[in-house]
């Protein structure tokens, strides 16, 4: 019998969120430790409220984040459309953010795959679709896309 890490110390609904983007980053078959580093600094640091918590996370999110969770099993955890237009927007965002090399367009066929696939689930009309694309395009590419994402998840979780 496979021996399961303890559940998070996070509500189901952030680690329904972390889960997604984590599968839109796995969408290429790779996710970098470059990746995950600053990725769990992020959501560590916006779901834990004190230095202590923050370390704990940091430990209890990675096991959570190497995993390759297929977007079917995660998307119908989502129940209302402002969650799913997060999610569409964080996806978009993921996949956007950087080409594996530098001969490579910066959304790839499997990521083009994915987000496809992440569309058709969130199942939101073809005019959203659209403007959260434009928006995310349009957002200036100074900071990483953690730092987007983590202001995203950190505008909605205080909504």
């Amino acid at each position: 019998m496979p021996i399961h890490p303890p559940p998070p110390s996070i509500s189901p609904r952030q680690m329904t969120l972390m889960r997604i983007v984590t599968a839109m980053a796995w969408s290429d078959g790779h996710l970098a430790e470059e990746e995950v580093a600053v990725m769990l600094d992020r959501f560590s640091g916006l779901f834990a409220t004190t230095p202590q918590q923050k370390t704990a996370l940091h430990k209890e999110l990675r096991e959570y984040m190497m995993q390759n969770i297929p977007l079917e099993e995660l998307t119908p955890q989502l129940h209302n459309p402002t969650e799913r237009e997060l999610v569409l927007r964080l996806g978009y965002e993921v996949i956007s953010s950087s080409a594996r090399t530098p001969d490579e367009s910066l959304i790839n066929d499997a990521e083009a795959a994915a987000y496809q696939k992440l569309v058709k689930f969130m199942d939101l009309p073809a005019e959203v679709v659209k403007r959260i694309e434009s928006e995310s395009q349009a957002t200036p590419k100074g900071g990483s896309v953690v730092d987007t994402m983590a202001d995203h998840l950190q505008r909605f979780f205080a909504s």
